[in-house]
């Protein structure tokens, strides 16, 4: 059976690639310069988005998916908007998905952690892997590292096996050495 493509929805796809183009050539730009070039490039093209949605609306059946996902994008116009005013936030919300992505992977394993403590400590090791992560660490050497190296790790310097500032301490011990 051959596939039909809406061209309003074909139109929309068009439209909002437009905008993920303009984000391409900003990311990794400092917040002040992607929020400046959102203003002058996407937010003429958000301003004439929503009238073209709502008109495409009004032709539509009510019940139809793409009178569906209109009217989804149009209740959260303000939330999908965010980014034209602060240079901090993503057009998409990819990288939150892929940072959750092995949670909702391994939601049914957590089930059968064996008890709420051991939930409680499988979610404490998942919480640590993913600072390292953040921190650029790689979480094996880091885990392997600090088991090795606890047991007479002075209390008051425990800070430093905290995974931002295990990176920063293992090279100044190096560069001693």
């Amino acid at each position: 059976k051959p596939v039909v493509i809406s061209p309003i929805g074909l139109e929309m796809v068009k439209r909002i690639d437009a905008l993920f183009e303009i984000e391409r050539g900003i990311n990794g730009k400092p917040p002040e310069e992607r929020k400046a070039v959102r203003q002058e490039l996407s937010k003429p093209l958000i301003d004439d988005l929503k009238p073209y949605m709502e008109a495409q609306l009004a032709k539509l059946s009510k019940g139809s998916d793409l009178a569906k996902a209109l009217n989804y994008m149009l209740k959260r116009w303000a939330s999908f908007t965010r980014f034209l005013d602060d240079g901090r936030v993503c057009l998409s919300n990819n990288a939150a998905e892929r940072a959750v992505r092995g949670v909702a992977l391994g939601r049914k394993s957590w089930l059968f952690a064996g008890s709420d403590r051991g939930g409680e400590r499988a979610a404490a090791m998942y919480s640590l892997i993913y600072t390292c992560r953040l921190n650029d660490v790689d979480p094996q050497t880091y885990l392997a590292d600090v088991l090795a190296r606890i047991n007479g790790h002075p209390n008051l310097k425990i800070d430093e096996l905290l995974p931002w500032n295990w990176k920063r301490v293992r090279e100044q011990d190096k560069e001693a050495a």
